[in-house]
């Protein structure tokens, strides 16, 4: 994936705190993705990791490419 957005093909959401084991992100975040600007995807994106952390979600790693 590309540094404009946090996903990493692991979309799993967790049913307690509702964010994906992936990127961090809520449903809501990852469907309105596309119409954000860049701006407020990277204000986003640099909330991520502390969100997850405070949450007490480890990043899953990503899917490895298919050959």
């Amino acid at each position: 994936m590309s540094q404009e957005t946090p996903c990493i093909a692991v979309c799993m959401i967790d049913p307690r705190t509702k964010l994906c084991f992936g990127c961090g992100r809520t449903l809501p975040e990852i469907a309105r993705w596309h119409k954000m600007d860049g701006a407020e995807r990277l204000a986003l994106m640099a909330t991520l990791p502390a969100r997850m952390a405070d949450a007490g979600l480890e990043r899953l790693e990503p899917r490895p490419k298919r050959a």
